[in-house]
This record gives structure tokens, sequence and C-alpha cells, in this order.
């Protein structure tokens, strides 16, 4: 693993100026840039409005005509945990306005490749689609695009995607990331998208006296599980406008107001809905839901969220449960191998480059990005991992860390190398590409150069971000409470995570391989506390005597009784 610098926000603080858990949860808040708490998760009437997002009117117009005229429409989203949430939110949301004639399909990451395709498109016309609605994809689909215009089918394009030079020719485009859109949040996910759409075309509705006793106007709210779901899922800033979706979301979920696909996958995960939280769906639920689409079809994960059954969505939640720990074994067998490339690297003599690049002839395309992110994080380097794709090509998934930009180092590549890239998209953490099976090599040695470009021959150290120390008078039950149901935390407004030395009373290695790190620590004063590091397992042997440990307060749930746990993120010598 690589040394971590403990970076303290802010740095000259001395000690963390609360006294109580409000007072703390507070000066957290400010932290983050909002000095008034009021201003963290505000109600729904402080969302940015509809009249701010560009092509709104134009898809409206466009679903309307669809829904007076009963015309087939068919959601098509992405493989991943957004594009899952965003097309089942389509689905209901559709339905509950008075669509009668609505179904989806979602490429598969295999056969068809991400996003709208002139081969979906066939599909769709084949299953005798009128209106495709794009959900977290479509900003790029060109030439399926046009294929649907030769075909005489709609398509009303939702994305959250950064658009090219050049936009589609679609009926309607909706996306905060396109040109001449001056919407305040541009960090929407896609299934923020697909709820503002939704909502867009309610008021319309109402306006045209679409709805009556026979067709009641619906509580669209009660879809925010799915939006905060999907929110959190796909890792997007949390910034106001998210924040206000998420715990909205949250909100309705601990009420017992979640659909029977989202309960059951929190059961299945070990998470009580009373108690859920934005890290419950990041950790927890999102992994169970894209493991469909990285082992399998994502049809599954879509269909669980729409089914109103909670015994079906319970059988298909632990369907996911299973894929998600083949998903697990698949990506400890290549990561290992990833591991094992590395140190015959080293041991040869080459100290490690400022990029990994790494082709496995069996590994699977579907847990490429997971071994990426692992092998990024334990190494600190920007990393993309390769399998065959059976087709005369190589697929990529790379992640980046701070100070690359993934997509902008893949855009050098293929400018000084056209041959080299057949296919590349991303943003500046994530990137995906496709390559000739002939060009692994040219290519690594490319990649290599581009990553010297931006960061030189050695990354810089990487921080990790800590609060401070926490009084010890703090240090409890109370607090750990109070800063779970906080927030909602997320990235750009990170969970709050403190430092301090601790001594350790007890240390042993649990899990299946004894990777995770099981303590007791000793605080000031004497309190012994129950810690656990996932993961950390392989740093057992430095669990001794005084050390500094990052953590996270947590509560921890047993036999009906609460108590009080660290979360480790990292552990080191106490200076």
């Amino acid at each position: 693993m690589s040394t971590l610098r403990i970076r303290r926000f802010p740095e000259q603080l001395a000690a963390i100026p609360a006294h109580t858990p409000d007072e703390l949860c507070n000066w957290l808040y400010a932290q983050r840039g909002v000095t008034d708490p009021a201003e963290v998760a505000p109600g729904l009437s402080a969302l940015a409005p509809l009249t701010t997002l560009h092509g709104l009117d134009s898809a409206v117009t466009r679903l309307i005509a669809a829904l007076q005229a009963d015309q087939q429409i068919l959601v098509v989203g992405d493989y991943d945990a957004d594009g899952a949430t965003g097309s089942a939110l389509a689905v209901r949301g559709l339905r509950d306005l008075g669509a009668r004639r609505v179904s989806f399909l979602v490429p598969s990451r295999f056969s068809n490749g991400y996003g709208l395709s002139p081969a979906l498109v066939d599909a769709a016309h084949a299953q005798g689609a009128d209106l495709i609605l794009t959900v977290d994809n479509g900003i790029s689909s060109h030439a399926a695009i046009a294929r649907a215009n030769e075909l005489g089918i709609a398509v009303v394009i939702t994305d959250h995607h950064l658009a090219g030079d050049a936009l589609p020719t679609a009926d309607a485009i909706v996306n905060p990331n396109q040109p001449a859109c001056h919407f305040p949040s541009k960090h929407l996910a896609g299934v923020g998208v697909v709820f503002y759409l939704l909502a867009a075309l309610r008021g319309r509705l109402r306006e045209l006296g679409w709805f009556s006793a026979a067709r009641p106007e619906p509580n669209l709210a009660d879809r925010l599980d799915l939006v905060a779901l999907g929110t959190v899922a796909d890792v997007v800033s949390l910034d106001r406008n998210n924040r206000i979706l998420v715990e909205q979301g949250l909100r309705r979920i601990r009420a017992g107001r979640a659909c029977a696909g989202v309960l059951a996958l929190l059961e299945v995960a070990g998470r009580e809905p009373t108690r859920a939280t934005a890290t419950d769906f990041g950790f927890f639920v999102a992994p169970r839901l894209n493991a469909a689409g990285r082992l399998t079809e994502m049809s599954l994960g879509v269909e669980c969220l729409l089914t109103d059954d909670p015994i079906q969505a319970r059988a298909m939640a632990q369907q996911l449960d299973a894929l998600n720990r083949e998903r697990k074994a698949i990506e400890g067998e290549m990561k290992e191998a990833a591991e094992a490339a590395l140190v015959a690297l080293m041991l040869d003599g080459a100290a490690l480059p400022p990029g990994v690049c790494l082709f496995g002839a069996d590994w699977h395309q579907g847990v490429l990005g997971i071994v990426a992110a692992r092998l990024r994080e334990h190494y600190h380097r920007p990393t993309i991992t390769f399998a065959d794709a059976g087709d005369g090509r190589l697929r990529g998934s790379g992640r980046s860390i701070e100070g690359l930009h993934l997509r902008d180092a893949l855009d050098w590549v293929n400018r000084q190398y056209p041959d080299l890239i057949e296919y590349f998209g991303g943003h500046a953490m994530a990137a995906g590409l496709t390559l000739h099976a002939g060009m692994f090599e040219r290519f690594r040695a490319a990649f290599i150069d581009a990553v010297r470009i931006q960061l030189g021959e050695v990354p810089p150290t990487p921080e990790l971000r800590s609060d401070g120390a926490l009084p010890a008078a703090l240090l409890t039950l109370e607090t750990a409470a109070a800063l779970r149901v906080a927030g909602p935390w997320g990235k750009d407004f990170p969970e709050p995570r403190f430092d301090d030395v601790f001594q350790i009373i007890e240390a042993r290695g649990v899990g299946d391989e004894q990777q995770h790190l099981k303590l007791k620590v000793s605080a000031t004063g004497g309190t012994v506390i129950e810690a656990i590091g996932f993961n950390l397992g392989a740093q057992l042997e430095q669990a001794h005597g005084a050390v500094r440990l990052v953590y996270r307060l947590d509560v921890n749930h047993y036999r009906g009784r609460q108590t009080l746990q660290l979360l480790v993120d990292y552990l080191t010598a106490p200076n």
C-alpha cells in the first residue's frame, strides 16, 4: 500500500472547537462550505427550477404527443446503477403519468457496448417502438440517432455526460452539460435528469387537464428513493441540488416509503432501511445492483426496481447478491494476478512506472474497472486494465489519481498515435477504451509517456483528508449517531474523518482470508473502543503499541445492542 500524507483541514487547527454533537456537525458543515446548517439539505422547494434545464420544453412536448397518441415508448438505459435506477424511474414515472405502453431495454456490456447503438435502434424498431427515451446515455450516439431518423423513430435524449462539438439530431436533448444549458447543477446524475423531465411533464399535463379521478395526479416525490440511490451510486458531486435529492430520498426510505426493490437490496446487504444512509447506498447497495451489468445483463437490476411484489423483489435481490459475491471472487483473482505482474516487474529491477497498464488474456471485462481502481488505490498510479473482447479487440477500463486527467491523457495518445486507439471516452478520473489486439505494448508505452507529461516520473504522495483530532468528550455513541444521519455525505461533501494517536489493546485478522483488521484501542483517558479496518489485514504486524489512526465514527448494531465503533481507514506510526 502506498504511503499517505495525513492532511488536516484546516491545517492550522489546534483542536476542533465543538463541545456537543450538534456543534460538531455545524462546524463540519462550515468546513465544507455551508455556514447555515439549514442549507445542508433543504426541502424540495429549494431545488434548482425546471425552467433552467435546457431542452425540457421540447422533450415534454414530444412525450405528451406520445401519451396522447398512445404510442409505444422504449426506455434505453445504461448498464450501471445510475442507468438502472434512471430506467426504472422513467418506466415507473411515465406509467404514473398515464402512459400505457412503456417498456425498457438495456444494452449488454459484452455484445452491445455502451449506450444507444444502431443495432439497438434496429431492435427497438423490431419491438414496434415509436419513441426512444435514453437514460444516462445518448449525447454521443450520432450514428444510432441517424438510424432512428431513417426508421421514423423519435428520440428524446436524457443524459448528463459531456457533449461533443456537435449534438445528435434527436427530437429533444435534456442534458445539463450541453451547450446553452444554464442549469446550476452540472453534476446532476442521469437519474436526476429523468426526475426533472418527469416533473416538467407532470406540470404540463396538469395544465392540459390530463388528470382526473380515473387518472389521478401522481406524487413524483414518492420515487425519490430511486433518485437518491442512483445519484450516490454514480459518485457525482453532492452539490446543494444533489444533497437535496439524496436527503429527501433517504427520508422516504427511512419512513418505509421505498419501492420493494430498494428495500430488498438493503435487506440482502444487511442494512436497516429505517437507518439508511448515503454510505449504505455507495458501499452496500450499489455494488449489488452494478453486479448485474458487470457479469450478465442489467435487466435483472431494472426488474428488481420495477416490481411491487416484495417476494419477487427479494428473490431478484438475492440473485444480485449472489452475482456480487461472484464478482468479488473474480475481482480477487484478477487483482492477485495483476499484483503478481507488478511485483515481477519491480523484482526485475525496474521502478514502477508513473502509469500502470496491464492485460490479462482471461480477465473478465465486467470487472476491469474495479480491479483498476483497487490497483490505483494500492500503488497510487493511474491504472488501465485490459481484457480480450473476443472480437480481435482489447477492451480497457482506467481509473486515475488526483492530478491526472485520464481522458486528456488518452486524447494526447490518440493525437500522437492515431492508429492506436479505436475508441475512447470518459472524464478526469475514469475512462474506457478499445484497442486492436496487437496494439497493447505500443499503447502501454504511449500511455506512460502521457502520464509522465502530466505527473512527472513519480506521482505526488497521496493525501488523506482529516477533520482533525476529535475531542475525547465527543468520542461517543451519541456523536456517531448524529454524524450518521447528518449530511448526506459523499463526493465533494466528504464524510467526517478524524485522526489521533491510540494505544492498541488487541489486534487480530478477521474475514475469509484475514483481510480485515479487528482492533480494540484505548483513547485518551483509558476508554476502550472497538475498531475495524476493512482490507487492512496486511497491517496486523504494525498494530501494536501507540499508533495513529485515521478513522470515521460508526454505530455498530449487534444482537439488539448499539455500541461505538471506529471505522479505520489508515494506520501508521504515531508521528
